[in-house]
């Protein structure tokens, strides 16, 4: 077998489709399905049931499917350490963020990376904490940007703290607390709440402070965007609690100080395992010390 069968392999996994896997991979569908029918003859079983209608995976696919992107991914890297041996920084270079991450201006990282490193693939990809520090950990996503509740670390990664920020309360312009004097979580707790699913780093931090002070509350909408939750703020279904470093971004709401507010602290996190060129250099290009010097997290 070799590399190619592997690419292909993985984009028909991924399309669901043999001739959507020959689009993204620029072959012709009759190439591409001649090489993965050559590799199902070598390895002596289907990797896909091919019907009419759809694609799937056998066992023997899911089987087969981690090992060989593992294989494209150290072929990738090889290249990419190669080329950093004679001083050229390429591959690829995946970030994953939190929607309200604020310490760091990743687009505008990401331009003076691009301008500095053209040569680099660059993905971006946006999720939970708890979600982008799994990716971390499976070599999905080379750097991520964390939001977590001050009870909580990075576990799994090396990490370092960016910035510690606390939260306030946003309101539509209309609410009767808009424009009014700071409020404590007491005074919110009589109000709906619109909040992140329960469960997440960003929830966790103000379930948490509520539970601290003995308070409940009611959290009639849960989003899994930021940005959405402040447009149901705006059109008064509830109110939040966001970090005061992200809301001026936001328009159509009114911040409010919360005297015993949440906080939270932002992290960038990369693996374990070590670091590709690219998320070294982009890394230097943040500031973040050598994984020595920054240390694991638990």
């Amino acid at each position: 077998m070799d590399l190619q069968q592997m690419r292909y392999v993985v984009a028909v996994a991924e399309t669901n489709s043999f001739t959507r896997a020959a689009e993204r991979c620029l072959v012709v569908q009759s190439a591409l399905s001649h090489q993965v029918a050559k590799l199902e003859r070598e390895l002596g079983a289907r990797l896909f049931e091919r019907t009419s209608r759809r694609v799937r995976l056998t066992p023997a696919g899911a089987a087969f499917l981690p090992s060989a992107r593992q294989c494209l991914d150290a072929a990738e890297r090889a290249v990419a350490e190669v080329a950093a041996a004679v001083g050229e920084v390429r591959g690829r270079l995946a970030v994953g963020l939190i929607p309200s991450v604020a310490a760091v201006d990743v687009p505008g990282a990401l331009r003076e990376f691009h301008e500095r490193y053209p040569a680099v693939r660059i993905s971006l990809r946006v999720g939970a904490s708890e979600e982008l520090m799994e990716q971390v950990r499976e070599g999905a996503i080379d750097v991520a940007f964390l939001g977590l509740p001050t009870t909580a670390r990075p576990h799994g990664v090396e990490a370092r703290a960016l910035g510690r920020d606390q939260l306030v309360a946003v309101v539509a312009p209309e609410h009767p607390l808009a424009g009014g004097p700071a409020v404590d979580l007491r005074r919110l707790a009589s109000e709906v709440f619109v909040d992140l699913p329960a469960g997440t780093a960003g929830r966790d931090q103000s379930d948490q402070a509520f539970e601290a002070a003995s308070l409940a509350r009611d959290v009639a909408f849960e989003v899994t965007n930021a940005d959405y939750l402040a447009r149901l703020v705006s059109e008064g279904l509830g109110i939040a609690l966001l970090p005061s470093a992200y809301v001026p971004q936001l328009s159509g709401v009114t911040t409010i100080e919360v005297t015993d507010a949440p906080a939270r602290v932002e992290y960038v996190a990369w693996s374990r395992d070590g670091r590709t060129p690219a998320a070294t250099a982009y890394l230097e290009l943040l500031e973040v010390p050598d994984v020595g010097e920054a240390g694991a997290e638990g």
